[in-house]
Formats: structure tokens, sequence, C-alpha cells
């Protein structure tokens, strides 16, 4: 693939790599743009997604990292005067055909937030709570969920004999894990991460990267991050974004050591962002 964005009187030829996905992608971005009202935030944006890998997003803050990131949810839909133009599919489906249920499609893409947003219920209840939405009563059903959902968050030992108390009294690393286990009790296709680790401590980032990678091959993960080391511990593929628009994507291991634009250069080596 190859494109040219036009931004701020700045062409910017995009450098698309050798991407590893041997299952082929699951979200192809297609030429998206996106406005907020009169501001375009969004460039014709150019991406495939590779199934059951990792993908990071990175870049200088307010270059349009989240907006895609949330674009590809519809999560950006409720905000006023918002307007798109190109496409975003999953498994080769539109997302903005307005067929689309856009609540289906936000159980098969689950959504982890910069801070952890733990209901003020039960841990169990916090786990348990996409089922009851969707009708689920069976208790065994419901116990099992539980269990499997937080032990692939790797945080079932923690809390096993706490699941009746309140998640607003975990940890600010347990609370983030928590919310991957609502996240994924809905068996999701796809999970979004919006800088997971961003307001936790170091050794808490640590739990955090090592479920990322447990949880790779089970889902397909597309993170945003400032924190480029963590994008190289993580990721798979790496896209590199600036003002509004994706620069370079390719192997993780080609954007940090042989990137190809001068800008990706400048903005992994530390020289701007």
């Amino acid at each position: 693939m190859s494109g040219a964005v036009d931004i701020s009187h700045e062409t910017i030829q995009t450098v698309y790599h050798h991407q590893q996905g041997p299952e082929g992608s699951i979200i192809n971005i297609d030429n998206f743009n996106l406005w907020y009202g009169d501001k375009q935030a969004l460039f014709n944006n150019r991406l495939d997604i590779q199934k059951g890998l990792v993908t990071a997003l990175i870049g200088p803050s307010g270059c349009g990292k989240s907006t895609l990131l949330r674009s590809l949810n519809r999560m950006n839909d409720l905000i006023e005067g918002l307007r798109t133009a190109g496409g975003i599919s999953l498994d080769n489906q539109d997302i903005f055909d307005r067929n689309v249920d856009v609540i289906s499609l936000r159980k098969r893409m689950g959504m982890v937030f910069q801070k952890p947003n733990p209901f003020p219920m039960s841990i169990a209840d916090n786990v348990t709570y996409p089922l009851k939405v969707d009708g689920v009563r069976d208790r065994t059903v419901l116990s099992e969920t539980v269990e499997r959902t937080l032990k692939g968050a790797a945080l079932w030992d923690e809390v096993k004999d706490r699941l009746k108390e309140s998640a607003l009294g975990l940890s600010g690393g347990q609370q983030q894990r928590l919310c991957i286990a609502r996240a994924i009790a809905a068996e999701p296709d796809v999970l979004l991460m919006d800088e997971p680790c961003s307001a936790l401590d170091p050794m808490a980032t640590i739990k955090i990267e090592d479920l990322i990678a447990e949880l790779r091959g089970k889902y397909t993960i597309v993170i945003v991050t400032h924190n480029m080391q963590q994008a190289a511990r993580v990721s798979d593929n790496t896209a590199f974004m600036y003002l509004g628009s994706i620069v370079e994507y390719g192997l993780t291991e080609t954007i940090f050591t042989k990137p190809r634009s001068q800008k990706t250069q400048d903005y992994v080596t530390g020289r701007f962002g």
C-alpha cells in the first residue's frame, strides 16, 4: 500500500512495510478521515490490522491515536458535530453501514480506557455485567464466566475470596485488570486499549504488559501508548502517527530500528514528541 496525505500545507508520504500476520487482517482502514465540526482530526488513514496480534499506535500527543482507536468501535459517534469519510471494516463488513448494530459492534470490540473504570458494584458483578445486559441469568454460566475471565485477566488468585466485595476497593492495577476481564467476558474479537498503563505504577504496568502477552493470539489487540518502550515490548506491528496521519507502519522491530521516514526516525530517537 502507499498513499499521500496533504496536511497543513505539508504532504506526508505514508510508508508501509511488511507486517507480521499469518492469519491475515481483521480490521481494514481505508482512506479514513474524521472531522470535529470544521476541524479535521484524521487524514486519509490506511491500515490493515492483523488478526490475533498486537498492533501499537504511537506518536506525539494530539496526533490522532486515540481518535483513530475510538473510531474502530464508533465510540466517537457520541461526539456532537462528528463527521467521517472513507471506510473501516471488521471482517470485511463496513462498520458504518446503516444496518450495523453499534451495540453489537462494541461487544465485538472490547474497550479498555486510560483510567480504570470499574462499576460501583462487586467484583463478580463487574465481570458479569455484559452478560446480564444480554439477559443471561443462569448462575452456573455467570459463575463460570467470572472464574474464566478473571483467570484470563491474571486476577483470579488475587480476588477469588473477595468476589462479593466492591471493585472500588481494588488497587489501580487490579482495577485495570478487572476492566480487561469485563471486556473479555463478552468474548470479543478485538480488544482496544487506550493508554491502559498511563495511570499505573511500574509494577502494575508490568502485570498489564504480561497480560497483553498472554492474551495475544486469543484476541486481536490494538493499543495506544505514549511509552515507546512499551510498544517495543508488547506489539508485533506498530503504526507511527503524526498530525492526524499514519506516517509509517510495519513490524515493530522495523519501525524502531530501520524506519524509512525521517519523522519516524526523529520520534523514535527522542528528537521530538
